[in-house]
Order: structure tokens, then sequence, then C-alpha cells
């Protein structure tokens, strides 16, 4: 099993830069909610134990490391909404929210790594796209859960408003639940248009 180590930043250390920043988002497979992107500086003195692809993490392990990672790394979370999922696509708004987060890191990191295979093209610093990026590096795996956590705590909070569709459990992704909730309550102002199950339920004949 792979999991995630050092390398890439090391080398990238070597070479004489000094700010590497690994950055991922999460919430691209949802129905609702906007998706979310973190960007995250770790101290190579100082990098916390059992960072992992955040998929692979138990939601206690998650909450601890994101806890550990709040406290001794530099990071930045930033969202891309509904809005803007539905105008651009969610590609371009997953690239979006990590702009905006490399974006907010202060000062700016001097190389980024990206989860995928593709840089986002606004992206001003030097970057490499890294397939599979969160069982690869920790930088990554370490901004996976920063957006993992955020994200499931602003559809926790958005339940709340909008009680019966799950979003506490399955985080707006397309749950049976979900589903049945869309068929019988109908759309909400959080659900992503461009997204077929919610179109064909505002376009049903």
């Amino acid at each position: 099993m792979m999991v995630p180590n050092f390398e890439l930043e090391q080398a990238l250390l070597d070479s004489g830069r000094l700010r590497i920043s690994g950055v991922d988002e999460v919430g691209r497979g949802p129905l609702a909610g906007p998706v979310v992107a973190a960007a995250v500086i770790l101290n190579p003195q100082d990098i916390p134990e059992g960072l992992n692809d955040s998929k692979k993490l138990t939601a206690k392990r998650r909450s601890a490391l994101d806890a550990a990672l709040r406290d001794r790394s530099e990071f930045a979370v930033a969202e891309a909404s509904v809005a803007e999922i539905d105008e651009i696509n969610i590609l371009r708004a997953s690239h979006l929210a990590m702009e905006r987060a490399v974006a907010a890191l202060d000062p700016a990191p001097d190389y980024v790594l990206i989860d995928g295979n593709m840089v986002p093209r606004d992206l001003k610093i030097p970057a490499q796209a890294v397939v599979k990026g969160d069982a690869r590096s920790v930088s990554i795996a370490a901004a996976s859960i920063l957006a993992k956590n955020w994200r499931d705590q602003l559809m926790v909070d958005l339940a709340q408003q909008h009680p019966g569709y799950g979003w506490e459990t399955n985080a707006g992704y397309p749950s049976k639940q979900h589903r049945d909730a869309l068929q019988n309550l109908g759309v909400t102002p959080h659900h992503r248009r461009s997204f077929k199950p919610v179109h064909n339920i505002l376009y049903q004949e």
C-alpha cells in the first residue's frame, strides 16, 4: 500500500525552493454545496504523524490530524460556489478554488504540488500536477484532510437549514436518501443545477 511521503517536497527543497505548498480539492461529485480546496505548507521539522489521503482515514483520525495541521502548518482554505460551478463547470470551479487557496497563503509559496493531472491555468506560481498526489505527497494529503473536514462541517451546517437530504452524513453526494429527498422535497438553493439528477428534476415534464 502506498503511503504518502516527503520525497517530492525534499527534492524541491534540495533544488533551492523554500516554500512548497500541497493543494487538493474535495467535492467534485456531490449534487449540492460548494467545491472546497486547501493549500498547505508543512514545516519539514514538524510534520504530523499519519498523514494520508483523507478518504483512507476515519472521521476521528481526520479530525485529530485537522487540528494538528491547523496548529503546526501554514494553510488556507477556499471555495468555489454552487453558482460558479453551474456557470463555469465543476472542473474549472475546482481549479478556481485551488487558485484561491494558493493566493490566500501569505507569504506566497514558491512552488505548488497539485493533486490530479492538470495545473489550474490561472495559477501564477510554478507548479506540478501529481497524479494520485494525496497518496504520494504528505503536503497534498494534508490539503485533502483540511479541505474534506472543512467541507464536511459546512454540509453539516447546511443540513440544519435543509433537513431531510442527509447532508450531515452524505455531504451532498448522491446517496439514495439524497436522491429520494430531491424527488420528494425538491431542489434547494444549494443544489448544483448543472448536475444531471438536479437538472432532470427541475425540468421534468
